[in-house]
């Protein structure tokens, strides 16, 4: 086994990072987020690559909480219309197949946000809320001081912090409790 003195500084320059991101979030724009969440009819999540992996978590969550959410290419996602809302990731700005679901799902009268450290990319551009996410994605990581992280993993991992910070405001906004959630949990594993 290979002795890795610079283990524990390389995960906290990681954790400093991906912690930085996550708090460098308008406070504002995060509780719009929540409140997106909270209140819409149906929720549908999607994401490209990690950054879908990332929204498949939240999705679970949210289900969790008792929201009424599906992730988009699942075979039992339903139609959205007016009092949905269809909530996307792109962190690097321009997704083309996110793009698309996000016009898709604003022309059936659906609200859309968008996560994404490139406010003014297509994708962001197209959706009716953006929340920006300042953090390195592939579209950033060629530049002057990039993370010790490889490609997106800052932005992807500043996602999982930001989404448990929203799980437990919804908690809050919900009046859900942990074993609330747990009985929500499968028992099929």
């Amino acid at each position: 086994m290979t002795d890795r003195p610079d283990l524990p500084t390389r995960a906290t320059r990681a954790a400093t990072e991906i912690a930085e991101a996550a708090a460098a979030i308008d406070p504002a724009a995060f509780d719009r987020l929540v409140e997106a969440l909270a209140t819409a009819r149906r929720i549908a999540i999607t994401g490209a690559g990690r950054e879908g992996l990332m929204m498949r978590a939240l999705a679970m969550r949210l289900y969790h909480l008792g929201l009424d959410v599906h992730v988009v290419g699942d075979m039992t996602c339903p139609p959205l219309g007016p009092d949905d809302l269809l909530f996307v990731s792109a962190g690097p700005g321009d997704l083309s197949t996110i793009t698309a679901l996000v016009t898709t799902a604003r022309a059936a009268g659906a609200k859309t946000l968008c996560l994404t450290a490139q406010p003014d990319g297509p994708t962001a551009r197209a959706a009716t809320q953006i929340v920006h996410l300042p953090a390195q994605t592939m579209a950033s990581d060629q530049g002057a001081s990039p993370s010790i992280l490889p490609m997106g993993s800052v932005f992807e991992g500043a996602m999982f912090l930001i989404f448990e910070l929203v799980v437990l405001a919804l908690c809050d906004r919900l009046g859900t409790t942990p074993a609330g959630m747990r009985a929500r949990h499968t028992n099929l594993e």
